[in-house]
């Protein structure tokens, strides 16, 4: 394993000095080249986790994530992205359970984008929306999906600069990677006001009992100077239930900033009402069953030694309603660019 990981840096460090020449060398009659890798970067994230579960004390030193993010550019107009899990299993099932990004964009205009490979699924919210690292706990909603990267297509239109909507056609998240399953994603990525951000979507998810789902997702992130809120509102309805707005799950995050410290918290609250089964007794919703309700919380700080997002120390209090586990973490965040193109 460490000789695998030597050779994988060894390989990418060469192959980024191929690009890392003097600018003051270049002739300027040399035009800039067409396919070039823009930056190669790691990012991993350490924990001392400790819980106490009914009185009990319980601790382990963990590591939580190891990503080799690649970002560049195939030729004019045609960009692609990686990022790879280097700590996360590979089965036979799923070969790239351990890509979470490996897609190219094609760029035919300033308005239109074209994307194709694996993808994040694009599901509105910004608990959902956020990359893993940055998330110390999870709600029930996003914690039963099965998978939030897949293979899929995507076009996107940008109208005016901070607007996006984009059309997904995907596997579905509630789906395992071996059926063929989809869901059909509408989505916008904008701004009301400067102030009020939004991750929106319309999301018709097919389960693994082939009946579909419709998903309302109602992402926003309020931008108030040093404090940062973020609400997010999703309303789930399958066809034939009586109420659609019984089945539902509401987020809430905060993060204030002072100086070199954020202080932190989330809440989240969902539900779903008994009466939501389909004509065979089933709940309608598999992420968040019929007659469940889950309420989640936290808080934490982080710290930010260098001023940047190069390293963070964070510390963290969370549980939620269906156990009886205090968490408590302690950890270490730190990101480092091997190669940035100039």
């Amino acid at each position: 394993m460490k000789r695998y990981f030597l050779s994988l840096f060894l390989s990418l460090a060469a192959f980024c000095c191929l690009y890392a020449q003097d600018d003051d060398a270049r002739s300027p009659k040399v035009s800039e080249p067409k396919t070039f890798i823009e930056e190669v970067s790691f990012d991993t994230r350490a924990t001392f986790h400790q819980q106490t579960t009914s009185g009990v004390y319980d601790s382990q030193m963990q590591g939580d994530y190891f990503n080799l993010h690649i970002k560049g550019q195939l030729a004019e107009g045609l960009t692609f992205k990686v990022r790879q899990r280097l700590n996360k299993k590979i089965d036979d099932k799923n070969p790239f359970n351990a890509t979470d990004h490996l897609w190219l964009r094609w760029q035919p205009s300033p308005k239109w984008s074209f994307t194709a490979g694996k993808q994040a699924i694009m599901v509105g919210g910004y608990e959902i929306d956020s990359a893993p690292i940055d998330v110390y706990y999870y709600g029930a909603f996003s914690n039963n999906q099965y998978q939030y990267y897949a293979f899929g297509a995507c076009a996107t239109f940008s109208p005016v600069e901070g607007q996006s909507i984009s059309l997904q056609f995907i596997p579905s998240p509630v789906a395992t990677v071996d059926q063929n399953i989809y869901s059909y994603n509408l989505y916008w990525s904008g701004s009301i006001f400067p102030r009020w951000k939004t991750l929106w979507s319309y999301n018709l998810v097919e389960d693994e009992l082939h009946r579909k789902m419709n998903w309302v997702v109602l992402g926003n992130k309020f931008l108030l100077g040093k404090l940062v809120v973020d609400v997010d509102f999703i309303d789930r309805f399958g066809f034939g239930q009586k109420n659609p707005v019984s089945d539902w799950t509401a987020i809430m995050k905060a993060i204030l900033t002072l100086g070199k410290w954020n202080l932190c918290t989330k809440i989240g609250y969902e539900r779903n009402d008994t009466s939501n089964l389909d004509a065979n007794g089933i709940s309608y919703d598999l992420v968040l069953p019929a007659g469940e309700d889950y309420l989640y919380y936290g808080a934490g700080v982080e710290f930010f030694p260098l001023g940047n997002e190069n390293l963070r120390l964070h510390a963290v209090y969370f549980r939620n309603s269906d156990d009886n586990i205090n968490n408590f973490d302690l950890g270490l965040t730190w990101r480092f660019s091997v190669y940035k193109r100039h």
